[in-house]
C-alpha cells in the first residue's frame, strides 16, 4: 500500500514538473524595448561615439527582424537588399521553435558582442535565460540554438564592414597652417573622432558620398563674405540667448538635443566626463515612444527599430564623409580668435569638423524613416531626456522634431546656419532613398 501511494505521489510530482515545463514562452514588445534600453545604458557607460553607437544599434535589430520575417508573411527579408547581406539560415526544428524568443536572444547576443562591458548584458540575459529555461526547456533550447546560429551568420557579415580595419588607421592630422581647417576645441582639445568612418560599408546607400551636399560658404574673414556673416550670426544669436538667462526657450532646445556622450567638465585640476546618450540613441528613444503610443506588436516594434537604425547608421556614414572632406573650422575657434576671446558656446563643441551638422543629418534621416512608418502628422511627447534631468518636449510630427534638433545646434553655438539647413536636407534625401529602396512590409 505504501509503495502504491509512493508511486502515485511520484507520478503526480513528475506530471506537475512536465506541466510546468510545457508553458509556452511569450515575448512582448516590452521585452524587446527593455533589451534595447539595456544596450543604450551600456553604451552610455562605455562612452561610444555617435557613429560607432549607430552601428551597435543596427546589426542586432536587423538580426531580430530577419528571424521574425521568417514567421510573418507580410514582412520581407532584407537579404539582397542590404549591401552584401545574404539570407539567414533556415530553422531545422520549427515545431519547437519560438521565433519571438529567438529574435530577442539574437538581439542580446549580438549587442553583447558590440559593446565593451559585456558582463552588463550577460547579467541581464542570464536572468531571462533562467526564467525561460524553467518555463519551457525544450522551447528555450531550440530557440536559443537558432538565435545563436543566426547571430553567427550576422557576425560574419558584420565583420566584413571595415570597422576593424578602421581601428588601426592613422589618427586625424590637424593642419594648423590653413585657417579654414578644423582645430581641436576646449576644454579637452580632443583629436577628431572617427576620421575614417566613410570607409565603413553602408547598409543601403551606394557609397558614403552618394548624398554629398553642396559645399559650405567659402571660408573668408571679410566682414562682407557669406561665411563671415554666418560666423557673426552664431555669435549674435548666442549673445541674444544668453542675455535671456538659462530659462530661455533656445537654451532649453539646445540642451534637450545636446546628446553629447562625453562632455568634459573641469573643476580646478580635476577633469571628468558627464555621460549622455548619442543623437542616434535619442531617435531610437523616439522610436520606442511611437511604438508604445500605437500599441505596436512585436514584429511592428522590431520593424520600426530596424528601419530607423538603418537610416541612422547610413546617415552617420554620409555625414562623416562630408565632415572630413570639407574639414571646416568650428565657430568657437574663430569667434575666440577674431571676435571675442572670452566667448563660450551654450553647448560644448564636439570633437570633429563642423560641416555638415551630424544632428541635422541623422535627425532628417531618422524622422523620414519614422514618418514612413507612423505617418506625417504623428504627434508625440518626447521624454527621452527626462533621465538626464530635462523636461518633456512635445512635437506635432517627426519632421518638426528633426527641424528643432537641427536648429538646436545653432542655438548651442556649435554650428553655422548652412551646416544645419543643408544637413537636415542631406538627411531627408538619404532617408527618402532608404525608404524607397527597402521593401520590408507588404502594403
Amino acid at each position: 500500500m505504501k509503495e502504491r501511494l509512493f508511486f502515485i505521489l511520484l507520478t503526480i510530482v513528475t506530471l506537475s514538473a512536465c506541466q510546468k515545463n510545457s508553458t509556452p514562452i511569450v515575448i512582448t514588445p516590452e521585452d524587446y524595448h527593455n533589451s534595447v534600453n539595456k544596450v543604450t545604458q551600456v553604451m552610455i557607460h562605455d562612452i561610444f561615439s555617435p557613429p560607432v553607437a549607430s552601428r551597435i544599434y543596427a546589426y542586432p535589430n536587423i538580426a531580430a527582424y530577419e528571424i521574425l520575417a521568417k514567421k510573418e508573411n507580410t514582412y520581407q527579408s532584407l537579404a539582397n537588399q542590404l549591401t552584401d547581406f545574404k539570407s539567414i539560415p533556415e530553422p531545422i526544428d520549427t515545431l519547437n521553435l519560438n521565433y519571438d524568443l529567438a529574435a530577442l536572444i539574437v538581439h542580446m547576443h549580438l549587442s553583447k558582442q558590440l559593446i565593451f562591458s559585456e558582463e552588463r548584458i550577460e547579467v541581464f540575459r542570464d536572468s531571462l535565460y533562467s526564467v525561460w529555461q524553467n518555463q519551457n526547456e525544450l522551447e528555450f533550447i531550440t530557440s536559443k540554438d537558432y538565435g545563436l546560429k543566426v547571430a553567427e551568420h550576422i557576425s560574419e557579415w558584420m565583420d566584413k564592414d571595415n570597422y576593424k580595419q578602421t581601428r588601426t588607421m592613422p589618427k586625424f592630422s590637424v593642419n594648423s597652417d590653413d585657417p579654414s581647417r578644423w582645430q581641436p576645441t576646449p576644454p579637452a582639445y580632443m583629436s577628431g573622432i572617427e576620421p575614417h568612418w566613410n570607409k565603413i560599408r553602408p547598409f543601403v546607400i551606394d557609397s558614403a558620398s552618394q548624398f554629398k551636399p553642396t559645399p559650405p560658404p567659402s571660408f573668408s574673414m571679410d566682414v562682407d563674405s557669406d561665411f563671415y556673416k554666418e560666423l557673426k550670426e552664431v555669435y549674435d544669436i548666442s549673445n541674444e540667448i544668453t542675455s535671456k538667462g538659462d530659462t530661455s526657450e533656445e537654451v532649453a532646445i539646445a540642451q534637450f538635443w545636446d546628446c553629447n556622450p562625453y562632455v568634459s567638465v573641469t573643476r580646478g585640476h580635476l577633469m571628468f566626463a558627464t555621460k549622455k546618450i548619442t543623437p542616434g540613441a535619442h531617435w531610437i528613444g523616439i522610436t520606442k515612444i511611437a511604438s508604445l503610443k500605437t500599441n505596436s506588436n512585436l514584429i511592428q516594434t522590431v520593424y520600426a527599430y530596424t528601419k530607423t537604425s538603418i537610416a541612422i547608421a547610413d546617415a552617420f556614414i554620409s555625414c562623416w564623409d562630408e565632415k572630413y572632406r570639407s574639414n571646416l573650422i568650428r565657430p568657437e575657434t574663430l569667434i575666440n580668435e577674431h571676435i571675442d576671446d572670452s566667448w563660450e558656446p551654450v553647448l560644448q563643441t564636439p570633437p570633429f569638423p563642423e560641416y555638415t551638422s551630424g544632428h541635422s543629418v541623422v535627425s532628417g534621416a531618422a524622422a523620414t524613416a519614422l514618418t514612413s512608418i507612423f505617418g506625417d502628422d504623428f504627434a508625440f511627447d518626447d521624454d527621452t531626456e527626462v533621465a538626464f534631468g530635462l523636461p518633456v518636449r512635445s512635437f506635432t510630427s517627426f519632421k518638426a522634431a528633426a527641424d528643432e534638433a537641427a536648429i538646436s545646434r545653432m542655438y548651442g553655438g556649435i554650428h553655422y546656419r548652412a551646416a544645419v539647413e543643408i544637413g537636415v536636407k542631406q538627411g531627408r534625401n538619404l532617408g527618402e532613398f532608404i525608404v524607397n529602396s527597402l521593401q520590408m512590409k507588404d502594403d
